[in-house]
């Protein structure tokens, strides 16, 4: 809970008529154990760190493991899609239905080979950029104005060995760096929610 009740203090509501709205987090990454700990994971490490946080529960529901969290007023629904990568628009755009959340209000948190390890960059809209993930969410939401939170894995692979590189595991030493930016995105997650896009880019776009 040490996060949770940090980014309190940091990142409060801009307005009390905004409480009690519904946010969809979608961290994406590809299910089995074959997968835990691979750089291709970091979105899952992302909200799994959140619900650790809160001490929420993760349940196996429909296209997807959802746990929910409140910060400040808000409702923040975690998901982390069982539809692996490439298929990732079927989860968010199924409970984006179910949970009624509007598009102003989803954010996916992914990994990025064209960002250095545990870099954030937050971004209101955008191209998929290569991403399988997100180019599905792109191609089922038909829309590419939805937040993104991007983070850093590197890029330290030679030429043709991208996917070996991204589905590979981290190393210890890569652990070590990555484990306070995790914190950070957590953070930067909940701002989004309590005060906005711009106002976690502005504090977390480092």
């Amino acid at each position: 809970m040490g996060i949770i009740k940090k980014l309190f203090s940091r990142c409060k509501p801009a307005d009390d008529t905004d409480y009690n709205m519904k946010y969809l987090i979608a961290g994406l990454g590809n299910v089995g154990s074959e997968y835990e700990g691979t750089r291709h994971n970091v979105g899952f490490m992302v909200v799994d760190q959140m619900a650790r946080q809160a001490d929420a529960h993760w349940t196996l529901e429909r296209r997807a493991y959802r746990t929910e969290i409140k910060i400040k007023g808000r409702t923040l629904i975690l998901i982390k899609p069982t539809t692996y990568m490439n298929l990732s628009g079927e989860a968010v755009r199924y409970w984006m239905q179910t949970e009624k959340v509007p598009p102003a209000n989803l954010l996916v948190v992914v990994d990025d080979i064209a960002l250095p390890l545990g870099t954030l960059r937050m971004r209101k809209q955008g191209a998929a950029g290569g991403h399988n993930g997100l180019r599905n969410i792109e191609a089922l939401l038909g829309r590419t104005d939805y937040c993104r939170l991007r983070i850093g894995v590197g890029n330290n692979f030679g030429r043709g060995h991208q996917i070996d590189y991204v589905l590979g595991t981290f190393t210890a030493d890569e652990l070590t760096q990555l484990s306070p930016r995790l914190d950070q995105a957590c953070e930067a997650v909940a701002c989004f929610a309590t005060q906005g896009p711009d106002r976690a880019m502005n504090m977390y776009n480092k």
